[in-house]
């Protein structure tokens, strides 16, 4: 073997054995042939579509491993931690089922489950509800309450026959008719729904109780990320015929014409003696009489003389 091949053998193991020691230096972790696994832990996943309202059982669940750097905080980490609860909003298959997305154990099933605690779930009985927004109204919508009230006694009623007040604001929608979940096409048939089940609190489920025996419930629909309340004020008959120019005092619903106003007419007192007459003294030929300035005469009629 010559010294050129020697030498170019020589070359080609000290680039070997300085790029190998290169790659060493680089990753620690090579050094004895093994690769560093980042470090995960288990989670519970859904392995199906679980509906809002459903009871929960093992064949819907599925364990992962999750890094632990990206595992959503609540994560449960045990399938029977899961096992005989109510979902409280649906999962779909891969998505990670957290604690809060589960009704308590002995919550049980259905509607119930998805009210929390210190809370009510009150229905209103009407079609009109569900349709007022032509069915889009759908259950985890926000909408606000208004009450319709009629006037009963025109002649002390200040609102002019009628009355809508916003009574409730940004409540959620538990259910339209017994739908729980929203359907495929995000729309109900509002010919086929005759009530909507909202999320109140015990004081708000009495304003309903008494709104929807005194007049007439009514719902209009709010952004899901619109929960502020908003500043406002009943509005009523009286209020709408002022703004367009009527009357307000109008108890049979007719518009009518201001009154024209009356010419001012001095004010005579009764107990002011009447003026008194000037009188003029005529003289014709052996005649004497008197006459008023203002024409007319009480003396005798010519002819008479005055004594």
């Amino acid at each position: 073997m010559s010294a050129r091949t020697i030498a170019v053998v020589f070359l080609a193991l000290l680039c070997g054995a300085s790029l190998a020691i290169g790659v060493m230096r680089a990753n620690p972790g090579n050094a004895k042939g093994r690769v560093p696994m980042e470090a995960t832990v288990p989670v519970v996943v859904a392995a199906a579509d679980i509906a809002r309202g459903k009871m929960v059982v093992a064949q819907d669940l599925a364990l992962r491993e999750w890094p632990k750097d990206l595992a959503p905080p609540g994560a449960l980490s045990e399938v029977q931690a899961a096992v005989e609860r109510a979902a409280i909003g649906q999962l779909v298959p891969g998505e990670p089922v957290l604690e809060s997305k589960l009704a308590p154990r002995n919550a049980g099933r259905g509607l119930a489950a998805l009210i929390p605690e210190g809370m009510r779930a009150y229905t209103i009985q009407t079609s009109r509800v569900a349709s007022n927004v032509a069915g889009f109204i759908l259950p985890g919508n926000k909408v606000d309450v208004l009450l319709n009230l009629k006037g009963t006694n025109r002649g002390e009623d200040r609102t002019g026959g009628g009355s809508t007040t916003t009574l409730l604001q940004a409540v959620e929608v538990l259910a339209v008719d017994q739908i729980l979940e929203s359907p495929e096409e995000n729309k109900v048939d509002p010919k086929q729904s005759s009530s909507v089940t909202l999320l109140v609190t015990p004081d708000q489920a009495a304003k309903l109780d008494l709104g929807q025996n005194m007049g007439i419930l009514t719902l209009s629909l709010r952004n899901p990320d619109d929960s502020a309340p908003a500043d406002t004020e009943p509005a009523t008959i009286t209020q709408i015929r002022y703004l367009q120019g009527l009357p307000k005092d109008v108890p049979d619903g007719e518009p009518r014409r201001p009154p024209e106003p009356l010419a001012t007419v001095p004010e005579i007192s009764r107990t002011a003696e009447p003026p008194r007459p000037k009188w003029i003294v005529c003289l014709r030929g052996s005649h004497r009489g008197r006459v008023s300035v203002s024409g007319g005469s009480d003396e005798p009629e010519p002819g008479k003389a005055e004594p």
